[in-house]
Order: structure tokens, then sequence, then C-alpha cells
């Protein structure tokens, strides 16, 4: 009676045993997009679950500290070091329902050995010597290293379904932006040609929620199986985003009503037989302080795609450079050559727009419509009073 006893414990605390073992869950999480211009595009990270050990950790490969010595300017140059944190999923849980930002679960379909793989793979990438890596937006951010991880563990590979549709990293940009034009005008301003051109499966995959698309047709293919990557998928945190009021106006309407009162100074200056030096001070100057940045990036940025930039014809510090002596021409009513040569560049820079392998921003044609007219109002007061 004692050994039939003690066989129904033992046979009885055997499914306790397995279930404990498949108590662990591995998740991949996407967190919808913030009001930030750096949270616009969303999050990923990686939930560890075992309740046998009262573990509930998120591996976040995310973290950055603005404080850091020349942050602003290390960011510039495409030198920002962002490192894996580690928190409690509480925690996280926490800061994302106040940001306002809904989180999406999807648990992982991996075995019992893959999922303790993962989990030393991450404790190992934490360790002090190992946890800081060089952040790179489309290539090396915190979803492609979650990603990378996820695949490093398993043992077989991934296979993720196609994406039918032409997308381009700017495209992608695009998406998230639709409802932030000035953030979108401030992006598109910096990137360059390489930013248009078409983004395989692996390249898509920078973004978040891209990412999180590709993982729910993605399968697993094992020795002996054929298995789907994430086994389900549901809403860890539930919230609304409140969007904040921005500035009232858009790009584009800035753009047209700066052309437009651009060109009544033009006018203006034609009928009056007068140069308006201060206007050209203020133009010409906005436009080399807008040229300094773009040059600065093109030339000295390690960051991907700004260095194909075609708008460093457009800003660039040129006219900033130049213009004590527009404006000593100006005063003393001498001919300035510059006016003609920019008249040149500009009317070619248009025409050659819709031919150049970059997607331009809408609003850069209104900006360069007043240079050009500027530029042409010299010309015209040089001819009629030669």
């Amino acid at each position: 009676m004692r050994t039939l006893l003690l066989l129904f414990l033992f046979l009885g605390m055997l499914p306790v045993r397995a279930a404990s073992a498949d108590d662990v869950r591995v998740s991949l999480l996407t967190c919808a997009p913030g009001t930030e211009i750096y949270a616009l595009f969303g999050h990923t990270a990686i939930r560890y679950e075992n309740p046998s050990k009262q573990q509930d950790w998120v591996f976040n490969y995310g973290m950055f500290n603005f404080r850091e010595p020349n942050f602003v300017m290390r960011f510039v140059k495409g030198e920002t070091d962002y490192q894996l944190g580690v928190v409690p999923f509480k925690h996280f849980e926490m800061e994302y329902a106040m940001r306002g930002s809904s989180v999406y679960q999807q648990v992982l379909n991996l075995t019992s050995e893959e999922k303790a793989e993962l989990f030393r793979l991450l404790e190992e990438n934490y360790h002090p010597s190992n946890r800081v890596y060089r952040y790179n937006y489309f290539y090396d951010n915190c979803t492609t290293r979650a990603r990378d991880k996820i695949e490093q563990c398993i043992t077989g590979r991934v296979v993720y379904p196609d994406n039918p549709e032409a997308v381009t990293y700017r495209s992608i940009i695009h998406e998230f932006t639709e409802d932030s034009e000035w953030s979108e005008l401030g992006i598109d301003l910096c990137l360059g040609a390489d930013a248009d051109k078409r983004a395989g499966v692996r390249e898509q995959m920078y973004s978040p929620f891209y990412m999180k698309a590709f993982a729910n047709g993605a399968m697993i293919h094992r020795e002996d199986t054929i298995v789907p990557l994430v086994k389900e998928e549901f809403k860890v945190v539930n919230a609304v985003r409140e969007e904040e009021a921005g500035f009232p106006l858009s790009p584009m309407t800035c753009s047209l009503l700066l052309m437009g009162i651009g060109l009544g100074i033009v006018v203006w200056g034609v009928r009056k037989g007068q140069i308006p030096w201060l206007w050209d001070a203020a133009l010409f100057g906005a436009q080399g302080i807008g040229g300094i940045v773009i040059a600065f990036l093109f030339f000295f940025s390690v960051h991907p795609t700004v260095g194909s930039n075609w708008m460093v014809v457009l800003f660039n510090p040129i006219p900033l450079l130049y213009l004590p002596v527009m404006i000593y021409k100006a005063l003393k009513r001498e001919k300035d050559l510059y006016h003609g040569i920019n008249a040149a560049c500009l009317t070619s820079f248009m025409i050659l727009m819709p031919f150049l392998p970059q997607e331009f921003n809408p609003t850069v044609l209104p900006l360069a419509l007043i240079l050009l007219f500027t530029s042409i109002g010299h010309l015209y007061l040089y001819r009629k009073h030669s």
C-alpha cells in the first residue's frame, strides 16, 4: 500500500514539473508610438517570464542617457551609444501606460532549450562590458538587436514572409510621421538619396511595427518541424495616446506665406528701385544657417543616408559666408555676380528635382522659389540701373 501511494505521488508530480518547465514565456513586445520625436516610430523589447522563479523582466535595447557629455554633438555625428537595460515588467508597463502607448505582446514559439539559451544570451549581453553598443537608426537599433538575439537562440532558421510592396526607408518613416508634419520635414531635410532605395524584408525590420508584422507571418524551420514563430498575440497595455497641440500652421502653409511675403518685398524693391538688404540678410542668413546643419551631416556625420543628400545644393553655408559681401554691395548699389550664379543654380536644381534619385519634401519647392525670386529681383534692378 505504501509503495502504491508513493507511485501515485510520483506520477502526480510529473505533469506539475512539465507544466513548470513549459511555464516560461519569452515574448516580443512592440510599443505604440509616442508624441516625442524619438518615440514617433514605436519601440521593441523582449519580455522573459518565469513564474516559478518569480522572474518577469523586460530586456530593452533602447536605453540612452541625455546627460552624457556632448550628447547632442555625438547624436548629430551619429556616434550615439545605446545600451541594454533590464527592468521589471511592472515598471515597463507603468511607463508606457502613463505615456499613452499601448503595448502588444507576441509569445514566441520556442522550445525550453531555446528559451534558456535566449535568457543566457541576454544575461551575457547585459554584462557591463557588453551592454553598450553604437546605435544606428536603420541598421542597428532596439528592434534589430531584439530580432537578432531571438534568431541566435533558435536551433534552426526563421523564414519571414515577403512584402510585395515597394517600400523605402523614407516611406516607412512617412507612415509614422503623417500626423507630425514638422518632424517629417526636419527628417526629410536631413535624409539623402540612400533613404529612397528599396528596402528588403530584413531592412524593413528596423521599424518596430514592421518587425511585429513580419514576426506574425514568420515560420521556424527546424530539422523535423516547421512551426510559427509567434504562438499567440495580445495587448498587455491598452492605452489611448493623447495628441498634444502642436504649431497650428503646417510647414507648407508657412512656406507659402513666406513665399508670398518675400515676393511682395521683391516687387516693392523693384518698384522703388531699392535692394531690400535687410530681407537679404534674413533670408540668405537663414539659408546659410540651415546649410551648416545639412553640410555638417553630409560631410562629417556617420548616420546612414545623410551623406547622399542632394539638399546640400540648396542649403549650404556659402550664403552665410558670403552675406557680408552681399550686404556691402547692396548698400553700395554695386552689381553682385552672386545672384546670377544663385539664380542659375536654383533654376537647374528645380528642373532636375523630379529626375534626381531622392524624394524631396513638398515644402522645399516654395523655399527654393523665394530664394530664386529674390535673386531675380536683384538681377532686374542691375539691368534697370545699368
